[in-house]
């Protein structure tokens, strides 16, 4: 059963085991994420700190930090039943003759009952039973945490930032660091490729400097679970992330309109910022220590003047720690692997399953399995993959059979061994690199490695046979299998 907003989603880990409540006073600064760093890493429960130093306000962390809570917060047992969900959703997509991810993303809108699940907006909500403007919209209120000692500052982690382009009509939620720089300042951390950049510059494109270029812009902290996941999805730029959230949710999502900006919000958040974006401020936002493992350097970034904080009169602060893996994102980022999979088989045909593993944190490693028929597919799938959104910045692609398990990393790397040849099963070439991959060309393109461990054809081996791979006996291991304990095996 989906969650409605946070609490609830709350109520369900703690009936399940799954949340601790601590009751011990911490502190924002460090302490807090130093102990979300340790539950994630054992493979802990989510901890709500109900008594955090100089705050009124619990903190939520590792809400996400499972397999199965990710599921739960989707509204399902298994993140499986969601891309199922998804993939009956896709095979309704007319593509009119157009091939690839993006024109499968793009035409999911069409396939939505978009009636029943564009935002529903609502007189009030509990969202803004407290409402602070001017001076009293004051950061210093929120238990903010900073992560790593190296950090700049404390950073909000878990956000729903919501913009729009100056005519209204592509509204978009993404997922930003946020760094508070003083009680009405906090810095934007996004990307050119990201659509809230793309929104921003929308705005600044307005004409010369002064008043109208400002962009609007809110942030939203909690509610359901399905919306802040949403909020880091990859989809197409015009896609409403609250329209996935209600096909996530299998209802509307509830929003209000903002207080002091032309937007709206989830009307169940916990915490709404809301402010301007001037195109000509900037500021020095970071270090931050990033989902790499290493520190993000300090760069210039937008800055958002804040006009208004809203909250509700017993508001939770939901906040995410992110570091070397494994940490809760890694298992934001594996649901994604899991519900987008069958919208990449509707785009590759031939594709079988896909693991990106934790270890390569989202843009280093992807290991895909296909059902090879012809020489030179192992190729055509790295060259497709690479580009499919964010698969394009995967450095290292590894290409095996279909009857290879890619969630067995070392059935894999055994493969690579057994069936590449490095002079003739790699492919190595350029292509745009993540900007936060401190080992790639500053500023300019990465490498890019595909490794084909695929079984070859006679033709892509210039005749020599390929060896068939030892397999038991079937009746014998049936029988060995009925016979164990007779032999005296536990």
């Amino acid at each position: 059963m989906a969650s409605r907003d946070l609490r609830s989603f709350i109520a369900r880990l703690q009936a399940a085991g799954q949340l601790v409540r601590v009751r011990a006073e911490v502190s924002a600064d460090l302490e807090i994420a130093e102990i979300a760093s340790r539950l994630a890493a054992s493979g802990g429960p989510a901890a709500l700190f109900e008594n955090v130093a100089g705050h009124s306000m619990p903190v939520l962390v590792g809400a996400f930090a499972s397999m199965e809570r990710m599921a739960w917060a989707l509204g399902a047992e298994s993140l499986q039943t969601v891309a199922d969900r998804v993939g009956r959703l896709a095979a309704t997509v007319p593509l009119g003759g157009k091939t690839g991810l993006a024109a499968k993303l793009k035409a999911l809108p069409k396939a939505l009952e978009l009636a029943r699940l564009r935002p529903k907006t609502v007189a009030s909500g509990p969202c803004q039973e407290v409402v602070r403007t001017g001076d009293e919209a004051d950061l210093a209120r929120l238990p903010v945490l900073r992560s790593w000692p190296g950090d700049a500052g404390p950073f909000l982690t878990l956000p729903q930032v919501y913009t729009a382009d100056p005519d209204g009509k592509h509204r978009n939620v993404g997922m930003y660091r946020m760094q508070v720089f003083g009680p009405r300042r906090l810095g934007v951390h996004w990307h050119r490729d990201h659509d809230g950049a793309r929104n921003f510059r929308a705005w600044a494109e307005r004409g010369p400097s002064g008043a109208g270029r400002a962009m609007p812009l809110a942030v939203a902290l909690g509610g359901d679970p399905a919306v802040t996941y949403a909020a880091t999805a990859p989809l197409p730029y015009g896609m409403d992330e609250l329209v996935f959230a209600g096909f996530l949710r299998g209802e509307a999502v509830p929003v209000v309109r903002c207080k002091t900006v032309p937007l709206a919000v989830p009307a169940d958040a916990e915490i709404v910022i809301e402010g301007t974006v001037d195109p000509d401020e900037r500021a020095r936002e970071g270090p931050f220590g990033d989902h790499t493992g290493y520190y993000t350097p300090a760069d210039a970034y937008p800055v958002l003047r804040v006009s208004a904080v809203t909250h509700r009169a017993d508001a939770i602060y939901p906040a995410t720690v992110v570091g070397r893996f494994p940490k809760e994102d890694c298992y934001l980022a594996k649901a994604t692997e899991r519900i987008f999979l069958p919208i990449l088989r509707a785009a590759v045909p031939e594709l079988v399953d896909l693991n990106l593993p934790l270890f390569g944190v989202f843009h280093n490693w992807a290991l895909v399995s296909i059902r090879k028929t012809r020489p030179g597919q192992a190729r055509e799938v790295m060259q497709a993959l690479w580009r499919m959104g964010q698969l394009a910045y995967t450095k290292f692609l590894v290409v095996v059979d279909a009857d290879v398990n890619v969630h067995d990393v070392e059935e894999v790397l055994w493969r690579v061994g057994a069936e590449a040849d490095p002079r003739r099963d790699t492919l190595l070439q350029s292509g745009p690199a993540d900007v936060l991959d401190h080992a790639a060309p500053e500023g300019g393109e990465g490498g890019k490695l595909g490794i084909d461990a695929t079984a070859k054809l006679a033709e892509e081996t210039g005749g020599r046979a390929w060896p068939e791979p030892l397999v038991s006996d079937p009746a014998t291991a049936d029988r060995v299998t009925r016979r164990w304990r007779e032999y005296g095996f536990e």
